[in-house]
């Protein structure tokens, strides 16, 4: 395969393509984790996760505890989603989702009673002494999702054992987007516990190879992670360059391993697992201390908050709740993102509820935020170079725009990552990915309308083939019939004969 744990990383591996945008972290890097007061109400989505939506486990007027299950997971690749803290369940409806159509989703409406009382809870003696599989089960039951911002449950990932050959765990502590602190602070004030939880995840996973990457204008992190991992020599902590989109954990494998992932395939295929530090913390509490995943911590910046501060809040609290922690804002913003401008999605308003995989909530100034007009591609190929998947991105958007799905499928749409960088450099202020997007939409939405018209095929198909099925067995059951009468004329015909015979 080419590289084999555990050795010594001796040099890292330039990926092509990348930007450099001013990363503006400096507004909240220094500010420590503080707790959210406890909101008025909790609107908790029943999707945080890619997969199937929880199904609820509660109805109006229950009283809960925290941590008590509050939706269960639907199918394999879905998650649970528990109570933030205990009180009473005031809905079981409809409220706006975190992200920018605002559309209303399922939703539980928690009033917290102020005690904040946690469910009993039962962790294990000691993870190491579960069978791997059994982790897996726990970090599901937990709820937890990969929190760097994907949200694909977090157990499928642990469970990959049984089909790839593994070798190397590798934690993305790039945390590349601008503006974006919460990683850092993270792995600087709970370093000892995100290596307990990096080394349940690799027991569990079956791998002794730890490799934990940190771009290098985190020096601070990348001390207390080395410290807390010193006992450990199977644990590296790398230092990063500052290159966006560092944090594509493709491209993060690329650059510490030399290895590429296949287009289209998992860096499961290369015998690589990658996980995110706020995952790992949240593993080792769901393992150490049974508790699953209610909470998580959000850097709140822009040039609009008042006070930027990395906060701890717990899932379903309203942005606006967190924007009055940071003394509101002191500009209306000209954009309100959840995560980082790059890759983040604009928020309709502040009445949404934050989910498990928001890690920023970014207020922006209209000085942080371009708004020049759209103008004429001048085929300067500053989108080609600044790519890091090696696409054609100016040739994408032409056949996107132009409606030929086809074409830029076949120019690697599937393999572009939206990550923005050539949106970033263009000098037409062309929205390059919004192009891509509409297109994987399209894609999806057509893809959706084959398996709906295959679906309904196989139905008529299969109606046809139970009405033939009727259709035959009516004729055999008529011709066996008439076989039957016409034994039983027969049968009286020839009685008279045998009588007079006799």
């Amino acid at each position: 395969m080419g590289f084999l744990a555990p050795h010594k990383i001796s040099k890292l591996f330039r990926i092509r393509g990348g930007v450099h945008p001013h990363d503006c972290k400096t507004l909240s890097a220094d500010k420590s984790i503080e707790d959210l007061p406890m909101p008025s109400l909790l609107h908790i989505p029943l999707q945080q996760h890619i997969g199937a939506a929880a199904k609820p486990a509660v109805k109006r007027g229950d009283h809960v505890l925290k941590g008590q299950l509050l939706a269960n997971s639907q199918g394999m690749i879905s998650a649970p989603i528990h109570a933030p803290t205990s009180g009473r369940v005031v809905g079981v409806g409809h409220y706006p989702a975190h992200h920018a159509s605002g559309l209303s989703v399922h939703t539980i409406t928690l009033q917290p009673d102020g005690k904040d009382e946690w469910v009993e809870l039962s962790p294990p003696a000691d993870p190491f002494t579960l069978d791997p599989a059994e982790i897996a089960t726990r970090v599901a039951a937990a709820g937890i999702v990969g929190m760097g911002g994907a949200t694909f449950p977090s157990a499928v990932k642990l469970n990959l054992r049984n089909r790839y050959k593994l070798h190397t765990l590798v934690i993305n502590g790039a945390e590349c987007e601008p503006y974006l602190t919460c990683d850092d602070r993270i792995m600087r004030e709970y370093s000892a516990n995100v290596i307990d939880g990096i080394r349940i995840m690799a027991y569990a996973l079956g791998v002794e190879n730890i490799i934990i990457g940190i771009e290098n204008n985190k020096p601070q992190a990348q001390a207390a992670m080395r410290e807390a991992a010193t006992a450990f020599p199977n644990i590296q902590v790398v230092g990063l360059p500052m290159r966006y989109p560092m944090g594509s954990e493709k491209h993060l494998v690329q650059t510490l391993t030399g290895l590429e992932t296949p287009a289209r395939g998992l860096t499961a295929d290369i015998g690589i697992v990658v996980h995110n530090p706020a995952t790992a913390l949240a593993v080792r509490d769901a393992l150490r201390e049974g508790k699953p995943l209610v909470s998580r911590v959000v850097t709140v910046s822009g040039g609009a908050v008042s006070q930027p501060r990395n906060l701890r809040v717990l899932i379903g609290t309203k942005v606006q709740d967190v924007i009055d922690h940071c003394e509101g804002f002191n500009v209306e913003p000209a954009r309100l993102i959840s995560g980082g401008p790059m890759m983040g999605n604009l928020l309709p308003d502040t009445r949404v509820p934050l989910v498990k995989g928001c890690n920023g909530i970014l207020a922006l100034t209209a000085k942080e935020v371009s708004e020049n007009q759209e103008s004429p591609c001048i085929r300067c190929a500053s989108c080609v170079q600044a790519c890091p998947c090696g696409l054609l991105p100016l040739e994408m958007a032409a056949n996107a725009r132009a409606g030929n799905l086809d074409a830029v499928t076949k120019l690697g749409l599937m393999d572009c990552i939206a990550c923005g960088s050539c949106s970033y450099v263009c000098p037409a202020h062309i929205p390059l990915v919004q192009y891509f997007n509409y297109a994987k939409g399209e894609l999806a939405s057509r893809q959706r309308a084959k398996h709906k018209q295959d679906e309904t095929k196989r139905l008529i198909e299969q109606r046809n083939e139970r009405m033939e099925a009727q259709e035959r067995a009516k004729k055999e059951m008529m011709e066996r019939r008439k076989r039957e009468a016409a034994a039983k004329k027969a049968a009286a015909a020839a009685k008279p004969k045998q009588e007079a015979s006799a």
